[in-house]
């Protein structure tokens, strides 16, 4: 006969022994897998629903159990029911409480599925709000970036190859490169949504329930596009987790790109911007310091992202099918990579939005150190000199300015004719908007074409805006639904 002990857990019949108290807090996920208690409830109100639908409870029994777990719902969101360590998961959690407020009906809740098929489920619900919310926050980043563009569209600025000055640019051309990525960002997150967007409840354990479900009618319920192809993939598929923690790391990649930019361009030797206060912080020691801390941490996190990433590669490569307690280990790294990304892209906008830019600066530092070379080359090459002689010609000419401490602009007419017959005639590009105006294609520095992009940007902005919000209000409307009518 099976001990009272053993019967605690849903899993006791099989032992005669309780749980170790060590097994038992080293088993336990519920410290963190209590962020997705709405999705718990929520999938148990459809499944609930769908017993009831198929005869396979009776209605009553299911209008019972969906009632006790709108409470256990209210309850949760008023921040009145508490989770301990003794219930091992949310599920179980979930299961405690609405068996102490509608009785053994409780026990039937569980009937066709298994744990293995509804923590999918939960975390697939969880998964598909927060892609959402990553959405929406690379559109806040973006769309900041564009308005900065829009709101300093003169502004000439040194492009960058090596970290040295190579060619003028726009500002606002520098700034909308990083609108493209966070357009890729968003395509990416969107994909991940897709391939999340897959109902696992049904698969049962590993291999199916033997019970006359409707999954199509959960399915529907729980707002899913599609239902799980094969029962064993269904338990044990954690790609979609990858996919959204690939996503978080990219996102941390180019929000760190933008940081590291932003610390040296506040720096005293490029002093191109000026961080606002509201977004700077001191040093305890060094009063005259005024640190770009915000944009160090956001630098600083993208390592974390990235393990959090590399973690769970390293938790599902081993893994036979179906399911395995190691995947267990994939809500927390999940949980902090999207806590992680959804502060940094919370902080960056203003951030950027109340930067004060050195246009005298940024001006000087355009066209410093020879950055229009490659427009005398171009020049001579334009008139039939062979582009690799036009760039030894020009190369020794910036060695000789050099060499006696001259610019461009300080050669005198006679000087530009002895260098190559064709500057006889025609001189390059001496002012950057010259050389900005020059790069006249698509995709280039040119201030016409810089318009374009901007109008562009914000056109695509605008209607992943609007595709964000369409998903948002359809996961929203599935978490809000009703209690059905008796």
């Amino acid at each position: 006969m099976t001990s009272q002990a053993g019967t605690a857990k849903a899993w006791g019949g099989r032992f005669t022994e309780a749980p170790d108290r060590r097994l038992e807090a080293f088993n336990a996920s519920v410290a963190f897998d209590v962020r997705m208690i709405r999705e718990d409830i929520r999938g148990s109100i459809a499944h609930a629903r769908m017993l009831g639908q198929q005869g396979i409870i009776s209605p009553d029994e299911a209008r019972q159990l969906e009632a006790g777990l709108w409470q256990v719902l209210a309850e949760a969101d008023a921040g009145d029911f508490a989770l301990t360590i003794a219930d091992e998961d949310v599920h179980t959690g979930v299961e405690r409480r609405l068996r102490e407020i509608v009785g053994g009906v409780a026990g039937k809740l569980h009937t066709a599925r298994s744990r293995n098929d509804q923590a999918g489920t939960d975390l697939r619900l969880w998964t598909k709000g927060a892609l959402v919310a990553l959405m929406q926050g690379v559109l806040d980043l973006a769309d900041a970036l564009a308005e900065v563009a829009a709101a300093n569209a003169e502004l000439v600025m040194p492009g960058y190859t090596h970290l040295q000055r190579a060619q003028p640019v726009l500002l606002a051309h520098h700034l909308l490169a990083y609108v493209e990525m966070l357009s890729r960002d968003f395509d990416r997150l969107r994909d991940a949504y897709r391939r999340t967007d897959v109902m696992p409840l049904g698969a049962g354990a590993l291999a199916g329930v033997t019970y006359p479900i409707d999954r199509e009618m959960t399915r529907a319920d729980l707002g899913f596009d599609r239902v799980s192809a094969n029962s064993l993939d269904a338990v044990s598929d954690r790609d979609y987790v990858l996919d959204t923690l690939y996503a978080c790391a990219v996102i941390a990649m180019h929000c760190s790109r933008l940081a590291e930019e932003v610390i040296l361009w506040s720096s005293a030797e490029f002093r191109f911007l000026e961080l606002a206060d509201a977004f700077t912080t001191g040093s305890s020691i060094m009063p005259q310091k005024k640190n770009a801390d915000i944009a160090e941490l956001a630098r600083g996190k993208t390592g974390r992202v990235y393990g959090n990433l590399v973690a769970m590669l390293t938790t599902a490569k081993g893994l036979p099918l179906s399911y395995n307690k190691d995947l267990q280990e994939d809500k927390e790294p999940l949980f902090d990579s999207v806590d992680t990304i959804l502060a940094t892209l919370g902080v960056l906008p203003p951030m950027m939005r109340t930067a004060r830019w050195r246009g005298d600066r940024m001006a000087e530092a355009a066209i410093a150190d020879f950055s229009l070379a490659t427009d005398a080359a171009d020049l001579l090459a334009r008139n039939g000199v062979p582009f690799r002689e036009a760039h030894e010609i020009t190369g020794r000419l910036v060695r000789d300015c050099i060499a006696q401490g001259k610019t461009f602009a300080d050669l005198t007419v006679e000087e530009w004719a002895a260098i190559h017959p064709v500057f006889a005639r025609e001189r390059p590009a001496l002012t950057a908007i010259e050389s900005l105006r020059a790069r006249d294609v698509p995709g280039g520095t040119a201030p016409n074409r810089v318009a374009e992009q901007l109008v562009a940007a914000r056109e695509r902005l605008a209607g992943a805006r609007a595709e964000a919000a369409a998903l948002d209000e359809a996961r929203s409307a599935v978490m809000r639904a009703v209690p059905q009518q008796s």
